[in-house]
Parts: C-alpha cells; sequence; structure tokens
C-alpha cells in the first residue's frame, strides 16, 4: 500500500507550512492559526462528480486535505452526487453540460477510487495501526442528505436565510450576470445554497469546522459559514450546528503565462492511470517550465523546506541540469501511482535514448511512442525478408530508397536505438520488441513505430 506523506506535523507548524508553500490564498477568520494550533478539527473538500477520475488540478485540494490529516485533524472529502446534477457555475464562462444520472453514478465510482488513493480512510489506518496517529478520512456523498429533501423543505427552511441582492453580489455570480451572452441559470444560480447546506450539514452532523476549496470557491464557502449562524441564530434551543466555522482558499494552480495548468495538446492530464498512463503522467512534469517549477514543488510534494531551498538555488545557478523538474516529476509519479510506476516511467524515460528500449513491456512502449507516427505491417512479411531500406521508405523516414542508403552510410539510422551501418540488413523477427514492435529512428528525434500483427 502506498502511504501519501508519512510526516506528522504540529498543527502551528501546518499553518506554517501551507503559507510557505503558498497554499493560502484567504481566510475568514484571522484567529484560524490559532485554532488550528489548539484544536483537532474536522475539514472538508467537495469534488463534483464532472468526469470519471479527477484531473491533476485537484491535486492541490486533495494533498492539502492530507496534510491536515498529517497533523491529526480529519479529512472529509465529498463527492458531489447531488451538486454534480447541477454544476457549480464558478471560475466558467458558461454553463456546464448537465449529466445524467447514469453519468454521474460512474463518475462517482471512478473519483472515490481516486481520493482513496490520498487519504487514509479507517480501513487503511488499521492495516498499520502501530505507524500512525491519524484520524480516518471520510469519502461522503452529498446525496445522502440531499434526496430525501423535498425543493418546498429547501425554499422554506434553507432558502429564506439568502437575499438575491447577498447572491448577486457574490463574484462567481456577478461575472456570469455581468455576460449578456451566456448569463447564469436559475440552475446554477441555486448552486451556492447547494453547497451552503453542505457545509451546514457536516458542520451540524460531523462536527465539521473548516471547508478548504479553490480561490474562486470563496463566495461558495463564505455562505455555508453564514448560513451556520443563520441557522444557529434562528433556533438555539435545536440541535443546530456550531457556530465557529472557517474558510480557508488556495490559489488557483495556473501556469506563470497565465494560462491554464494541466492541459497539454494530447488533453487533460488526469490522476487515473487510465486516462494518462504513468509514463506521460511523469513526462508532463519534467517538462515543467522553470518559471513553474518550484511553485509546484511547493504545492504538490511533502519535500521539507530545507531540500525545497536546496532545488531553487540549483534552478537558480545551474538551471541546465533541470534538478527540480526531476525531483517534481519523481515526487509527484510516486504520490500518484506509486513507487513501481515511477521506476516504470524512468526506465521509460532512459530507453527512449538507448538500446534498453527492446526490454520495454508493450504498453510502455506503446506509451513511449504514443506521440510518434506508427505503420501496421503483417508478421508475413518478415519471413519474406524486409530489408531496412524498404521499411525506412514504407515508414516516411527517408522518401527514396536512394536516400535512405545514403542516412545508412552516414550513420544516422537506427534499429531499435542501435545504428545500422549496413545498407542490406534486413528486419528479423529477433528485432521484435514485445513480440510485435521494431522502432525505426533517423537522427536524433525522428521515430517511426512499425507494428508487425
Amino acid at each position: 500500500m502506498t502511504r501519501i506523506g508519512t510526516t506528522i506535523s504540529s498543527n502551528h507548524d501546518l499553518f506554517q507550512d501551507l503559507e510557505q508553500r503558498g497554499i493560502i490564498k484567504q481566510i475568514t477568520d484571522p484567529d484560524l492559526p490559532q485554532v488550528l494550533q489548539k484544536q483537532s478539527l474536522t475539514v472538508y473538500a467537495g469534488f463534483d462528480p464532472t468526469s470519471d477520475s479527477l484531473h491533476i488540478g485537484s491535486l492541490l485540494p486533495l494533498l492539502t486535505l492530507r496534510r491536515f490529516q498529517l497533523a491529526g485533524h480529519q479529512p472529509i472529502a465529498v463527492v458531489g452526487g447531488a451538486t454534480g446534477m447541477i454544476g457549480d457555475p464558478s471560475g466558467k464562462t458558461q454553463e456546464r453540460s448537465l449529466l445524467t444520472s447514469e453519468q454521474i453514478a460512474k463518475n462517482l465510482l471512478g473519483i472515490r477510487a481516486v481520493i482513496a488513493r490520498f487519504l487514509n480512510t479507517d480501513e487503511k489506518i488499521k492495516e498499520t495501526p502501530e505507524k500512525t496517529k491519524e484520524r480516518p478520512a471520510l469519502i461522503v456523498n452529498n446525496n445522502s442528505w440531499f434526496e430525501g429533501i423535498s425543493y418546498i423543505e429547501f425554499l422554506r427552511d434553507i432558502g429564506k436565510h439568502f437575499t438575491v441582492n447577498h447572491m448577486v453580489a457574490k463574484e462567481s455570480v456577478r461575472a456570469r450576470l455581468e455576460d449578456r451572452e451566456h448569463g447564469i441559470s436559475y440552475t446554477e444560480f441555486s448552486y451556492m445554497l447547494l453547497q451552503a447546506y453542505d457545509f451546514y450539514h457536516l458542520n451540524k452532523t460531523k462536527d465539521c469546522q473548516l471547508q478548504i476549496g479553490g480561490s474562486d470557491q470563496w463566495g461558495n464557502i463564505t455562505a455555508g459559514i453564514e448560513l451556520i449562524r443563520r441557522m444557529r441564530a434562528a433556533d438555539p434551543t435545536q440541535n443546530t450546528p456550531r457556530t465557529d466555522a472557517y474558510g480557508l482558499t488556495h490559489p488557483l494552480v495556473m501556469k506563470a503565462d497565465g494560462t491554464k495548468f494541466g492541459k497539454t495538446e494530447r488533453g487533460t492530464i488526469w490522476l487515473d492511470p487510465k486516462k494518462t498512463s504513468p509514463y506521460h503522467f511523469y513526462q508532463f512534469f519534467i517538462q515543467t517550465a522553470d518559471a513553474d517549477v518550484m511553485t509546484l514543488i511547493r504545492y504538490f510534494t511533502f519535500l521539507s523546506q530545507a531540500e525545497i531551498q536546496v532545488l531553487e538555488e540549483s534552478l537558480q545557478k545551474e538551471p541546465e541540469k533541470r534538478l527540480a523538474q526531476l525531483a517534481l516529476a519523481r515526487e509527484v509519479t510516486r504520490l500518484v501511482h506509486g513507487q513501481d510506476e515511477l521506476i516504470r516511467a524512468e526506465k521509460a524515460t532512459q530507453a527512449l535514448f538507448g538500446a534498453e528500449i527492446r526490454s520495454l513491456d508493450e504498453q510502455t512502449l506503446l506509451d513511449v511512442m504514443g506521440d510518434a507516427p506508427s505503420t501496421q505491417k503483417s508478421k508475413d512479411i518478415l519471413t519474406l525478408g524486409y530489408t531496412l531500406i524498404d521499411s525506412l521508405v514504407d515508414s516516411g523516414l527517408c522518401p527514396s530508397k536512394g536516400a535512405a542508403r545514403k542516412e545508412i552510410a552516414g550513420g544516422g539510422i537506427y534499429v531499435n536505438n542501435v545504428r545500422v551501418n549496413d545498407a542490406a540488413a534486413l528486419l528479423k523477427a529477433d528485432d521484435l520488441i514485445a513480440g510485435s514492435h521494431v522502432v525505426l529512428r533517423r537522427g536524433k528525434k525522428n521515430y517511426h513505430l512499425i507494428s508487425f500483427r
């Protein structure tokens, strides 16, 4: 079992560490650092099921929950089976496409599996009770408390505590109201009330006092705190929640140039290895720009401040060594996919430029060569005598047989990353990687994968 983070800090050290890492954007109460120092709190973050996996933009709240757990607090991850039917307008310029109940159910399964890899639930803690003093994490679906509430009841008991004036003043709503082309639907407008009720319910039933989220969640978080206060004031004799509720937001994860983090030409970088392979995940972080790498190291790793300082000095003095990028890729890949997949990703990265490529299994090879052009051939052609020159022309690496001979003579042609100098060479069954593939290369960067079936 992979354990995400193993160092338990004091509550005082926790807030200080979050500040040093730049993870704190806003807090609702200046007393929160002292509260965290003196008390063990229950803290929650929400994750709506817009897909069947979370992407790397969700790493920051996930790892922040983990940091709270290591410091002795109890984390709750709320998966939005109910709120996912609506869609959060925060940070969006237009309305989300509504999902069916079947899509949400499928997405919830995938998201719960991802979250469970980062937080130690009661089952995990029981496996190694002598090694941890952590409070077990909870993963809950907010549909479990919304499904028994009628629309009329919700308007009567919850809606009366919110004025439209107050709601439209929230940034997430105001920005959409100012967009005359798209505006905001009543459905999305009501999302704030649903998330506020999440906080109220958890405060009442789980003694949850702290909600965390991205800075775009500020309006929703403060709405929850206000609802808790108003519900208590409305009927102080009932089993209403505690009055001490707090909010903490972290920055949205963006690149230094202001563009969105986690998007590539291949698409979104996911935390599920079935959607983004560990190899491509590792490559994404290896390629991090110098301007972004230290921010991501602070956000996404459990490296100590001293270790981070060493990497920052290396980045300033010897940026060509890319030690910070290497540390980031290693740490995050290990956290998300485990030590074994990190080793495979590193091995695949090294194999791309050496003869070790022959040792790769088929899936890893296909990951490594995923961006390279490819050709399908019948295995029968190998028994008939498939020349290297023909393969270079068929693959498009060389425009003609004459050009292929010239490239071979000049030492620019490689089969499975081994230089071939014989213009009469044939591709043989012995050349096949994983029994099916040959990697051709012209020069340093021009690859082509031939798959024989």
